[in-house]
């Protein structure tokens, strides 16, 4: 007992089995994110095998990410009430054999609904491997480093999917892709119950199924409609869809102030620094999204390399965003989580203004910038999670962790949308004051869609393919500047809601005293 009042034991240091405890968790997240994108090089084959069309393709390929997006912030809160590592063991049996489900599927109808229900039993995983990090790792400097490492994981298995979906096609029949849920999913049941810890749960475990329903309907509509946009264009369907989005996701947000125990508690995001943290992940999730997009496109229709030779030049910067992210929670230490996330973006705003050099012959340039976007981005990227995740107690980490993957979610998505409109309104621009006169209206009409219409007229239509090539790079350098423009505006924001004052010490609203704060109780 001190004259200021007792003093509180500091939380105990991880040890050996909290570590291998973490090794556990990265399974899961590995998985998610394979299977994210591991379906990118399978859809042709199921295509042939399955008789699915266009649009049931589509939905093959979207209605995982789909179904986690949807349900990430009720799967969240529902750890809190009935325990994480319940939730979590539930989830990996679930996905295990959903996973045989999606890999034995006799037509393309089956196929889609194994896939929406991987990812109902995929939104369980993330935000409870999240949470979990938080009741393993409770001294604030273990923990950023603890979800440096998951962070890594996810970000390594989107870069690998594409890949190891390669690797198996070469060898076995489409449905391999989906088997590798299997062994991990083993895996974490075998070792769970045994190294990861119930963590804490609310006494409640009533669920208000209408949030529930207010939330999957607002995320969808959303996550739907932007994607729609970035297919499609602005069509009636996008708005109404953007619409029901609004509005369900503005009743669910009153439903949650008015309910005595609500699905997501918004008062856990009151905290003033915590809102532009979120801003961060939004915004600096529509930059990265968008522009991801449009590189690899540029490599592959602008540049003519190969899929799979696209995906080995954009290795290095996959292994770029790694590394800094976890550097990240060493710098922060040092430096304060706030000056390195603002000093992240300005990175990532000069990678951007390399990438803006793009031509038609500036394939290395590109590349070389892009490395230096993900080394920028991997500064704030893990931190930010930590700010939002750190800055609620730790008996509400699971909704806190459904809210910050949601926000990235909705921005990587609205990112494709935004800035591919944004990219493809450059590229008409460009190429109808380029393309030859001579052109019929139908053939001028297809080479203006997009720059794939423009490479198939490339061998009947000559003067058509130079000219695109050039509008596709100008779309990519607007595009560029537009990004390093609005980094620095989330630096300046981000520098400020976080700023240090005089004494090195982290302002009385920082995050990441709230941490601390919150850890010690």
């Amino acid at each position: 007992m001190t004259q200021n009042g007792p003093v509180l034991d500091a939380p105990a240091p991880a040890g050996r089995r909290e570590w291998l405890a973490l090794a556990v968790l990265a399974l899961p997240t590995l998985l998610v994110a394979v299977d994210l994108s591991v379906l990118f090089l399978a859809l042709p084959q199921l295509a042939v095998d399955l008789g699915a069309d266009a649009v049931t393709q589509l939905w093959i390929g979207d209605v995982y990410g789909f179904m986690v997006a949807g349900l990430l912030v009720t799967m969240g809160a529902l750890g809190d009430r009935i325990g994480r590592r319940r939730l979590l063991l539930v989830g990996a049996a679930a996905f295990a054999a959903f996973s045989l489900l999606a890999a034995f599927s006799t037509s393309s109808g089956m196929l889609v609904v194994s896939r929406a229900l991987l990812g109902v039993a995929g939104a369980t995983l993330m935000p409870s491997t999240l949470a979990l990090i938080s009741d393993l790792f409770r001294q604030p400097a273990q923990r950023s480093t603890a979800i440096a490492v998951w962070m890594s994981c996810f970000l390594a298995g989107n870069a690998a999917g594409p890949l190891v979906g390669g690797v198996l096609l070469e060898f076995f029949w489409w449905g391999s892709v989906f088997l590798l849920g299997v062994p991990v999913m083993a895996v974490l049941l075998l070792a769970g119950p045994v190294l990861l810890p119930k963590g804490q749960r609310r006494g409640s475990v009533r669920v208000d199924l209408s949030s529930v329903l207010l939330s999957l309907v607002a995320v969808l509509s959303l996550v739907y409609a932007v994607k729609h946009v970035a297919r499609y264009g602005l069509e009636p369907l996008v708005g109404l869809l953007l619409l029901v989005g609004v509005v369900t996701g503005a009743v669910f947000i009153r439903r949650q102030r008015a309910l005595p125990d609500p699905l997501l508690d918004l008062g856990l995001f009151a905290r003033r620094s915590v809102r532009p943290v979120l801003v961060v992940l939004v915004v600096g999730g529509m930059l990265l999204g968008g522009s991801t997009l449009l590189v690899t496109q540029y490599l592959q229709l602008v540049a003519e390399l190969s899929p799979l030779r696209a995906g080995l030049w954009l290795l290095p910067s996959t292994v770029a965003m790694i590394l800094a992210v976890m550097v990240a929670p060493m710098l922060a230490g040092r430096f304060g989580a706030g000056p390195v996330m603002a000093a992240g973006l300005v990175i990532a705003a000069a990678g951007f203004l390399l990438v803006a050099t793009a031509d038609v012959g500036g394939q290395t340039m590109v590349l070389a910038g892009w490395v230096v976007v993900a080394v920028g981005n991997g500064l704030p990227a893990g931190l930010g999670v930590d700010l939002v995740v750190g800055s609620v107690p730790p008996e509400r980490a699971g909704a806190a962790s459904g809210i910050s993957e949601t926000s990235s979610e909705l921005g990587f998505a609205a990112g494709i949308a935004v800035l591919g409109s944004l990219a493809a309104t450059v590229y008409r621009a460009r190429l109808e004051d380029a393309l030859p006169e001579n052109l019929g209206p139908e053939v001028a009409a297809k080479a203006l869609d997009g720059m794939t219409g423009a490479m198939e007229l490339a061998d009947r239509v000559p003067g058509v393919l130079g000219p695109a090539q050039e509008a596709y790079a100008g779309a990519l350098a607007t595009v560029g500047l537009v990004a390093a423009a609005v980094s620095v505006a989330l630096a300046v924001l981000i520098a400020l809601a976080l700023r240090r004052p005089t004494g090195g010490k982290e302002s009385a609203d920082s995050p990441s005293v709230a941490t601390s704060a919150h850890l010690e109780r």
